[in-house]
């Protein structure tokens, strides 16, 4: 059967049902191809919602293990891993039903099934059905990267879907990895009871973050009791038997082996692009397997688009909305602004956690731009003493001349929420005297945030 549409849109996940939604509302003929077992994409089935749940049930157990700090008494409080996963499913069901029935109301005709690109204005799906459309936009997604390392791919190991599906707290555990996943998911074990072991290949934890950043992440996690082990050379993986998996490899010189029952695979994600064809349409992609987008998100087939995780460079929920909808308006001929990310917002959900929001001072000095930084550390701040949450800092970074926030971060309790505040800034250019005419409440965590801020502001003089 053949059928004709504006436009196909490839993936039904946050980028693309942002671009669906968006070319409905402009009244656009839509053919959404969604082949999952299940609508509703990574983010709210496999990642950001069930991993900050649980990850948040976890934070509150740790919190009241902490008792005697606080001045109570808690009789040694344990994991409940059947009740953290029926409050996760509890609230992601929220999410996915509502997607699901966004993708099913009628707006968009939706084929449950996956689909491969014929041509560039032309798509056949599974059971060889033939769409075709003015323009295409592909939002496929990311999967979990297994890389080429010997022995791993035949040995057993659990990757995040397995982690967040957990119906028991595994007594030890070798996480591999040391980016966003594998620190979240490393500490979210730690805290629920599981004996963990970090296997890191660079030398640092976040390698996308600041020196100071990591660090301060590494002390915390290993005053928890983490064997956080960087800058590994693996050797070898291979099966001991039934249950135990051996890991060789060299640390620090020495020749080292661990053996595990549980191995967390966490070693970073890749587009899912490899059953498209996208060589039948002329899409070319880049060494990391993203697809080559200019920054409306067009291919280098001027008809096809990408967005989300298969596109990058950033694999962040609200950057693939954001991708999605100016692919949709640029591929009407709307006008939109183009994609930069030079006033990103990033945060991790570790403890504590980590945020940046704009340009760091390895991009600014770069870019050949003249800039102030000022910091303050969270051990010699008032409310942060009173909650037992000392470790971390904040960091602002300006503009030499005009004090206008070109970048900031967070290292600390609650920094996703408090980086907010200077996102703002960055967002509308504002200059740290501009900030300073707001109030800040003392005492608050946010209120950090002034001492920088005083300290750029007695530099700059406007």
């Amino acid at each position: 059967m053949n059928y004709d549409f504006d436009f196909i849109v490839l993936g039904g996940g946050s980028a693309g049902y942002a671009a669906a939604r968006t070319l409905y509302d402009n009244q656009v003929t839509v053919a959404l191809v969604d082949g999952a077992e299940e609508l509703g994409g990574l983010c709210i089935l496999k990642g950001c919602m069930p991993s900050k749940t649980l990850i948040y049930s976890a934070e509150a157990l740790h919190f009241a293990q902490k008792g005697n700090i606080f001045g109570f008494s808690c009789s040694s409080p344990q994991a409940d891993l059947a009740a953290m996963q029926a409050r996760k499913k509890q609230v992601i069901a929220e999410f996915a039903d509502y997607r699901k029935e966004q993708l099913e109301d009628g707006r968009f005709s939706l084929f449950r099934s996956n689909g491969q690109l014929i041509n560039n204005q032309t798509v056949r799906l599974r059971d060889g059905t033939i769409l075709q459309a003015k323009k295409i936009l592909i939002a496929t997604g990311s999967k979990v990267k297994v890389p080429n390392l010997p022995g791993l791919s035949e040995v057993n190991y659990k990757t995040s879907d397995h982690v967040l599906d957990l119906n028991f707290v595994p007594p030890e555990c070798v996480v591999l990895g040391g980016g966003v996943v594998a620190c979240e998911l490393a500490q979210f074990l730690s805290r629920i009871g599981t004996e963990v072991t970090l296997l890191q290949r660079s030398q640092q934890l976040l390698k996308e973050f600041s020196v100071e950043a990591s660090e301060c992440l590494q002390s915390a996690m290993r005053a928890e009791g983490i064997n956080l082990q960087l800058g590994v050379d693996f050797t070898a993986f291979s099966q001991v038997d039934e249950l135990h998996t051996k890991i060789s490899y060299r640390h620090q010189e020495e020749e080292k082996a661990i053996k595990t029952s549980f191995l967390f695979l966490a070693l970073g994600r890749e587009p899912s692009t490899e059953n498209l064809n996208l060589s039948f349409a002329g899409v070319e992609q880049l060494s990391s397997g993203h697809i080559k987008t200019n920054s409306y998100q067009q291919t280098t087939c001027p008809e096809i688009y990408a967005a989300g995780d298969c596109a990058g460079p950033h694999e962040i929920v609200h950057i693939a909305i954001k991708q999605g909808e100016t692919a949709a308006l640029h591929a009407m001929g709307k006008e939109v602004r183009p994609m930069e990310y030079s006033k990103l917002l990033t945060v991790v959900f570790t403890d504590p956690q980590l945020a940046f929001v704009g340009l760091n001072p390895k991009k600014l000095k770069e870019q050949g731009v003249e800039f102030l930084s000022a910091s303050y550390p969270f051990d010699d701040h008032g409310k942060s003493i009173l909650m037992d949450a000392k470790y971390g800092y904040v960091a602002i970074h300006a503009d030499k001349k005009s004090g206008v926030i070109l970048g900031a971060e967070c290292v600390g309790k609650d920094a996703g929420e408090l980086i907010h505040s200077l996102s703002v800034g960055v967002g509308l250019s504002a200059t740290v005297h501009d900030l300073l005419r707001a109030d800040w409440y003392h005492p608050t965590l946010s209120e950090i945030w002034t001492y920088p801020l005083e300290d750029l502001a007695e530099e700059i003089v406007v």
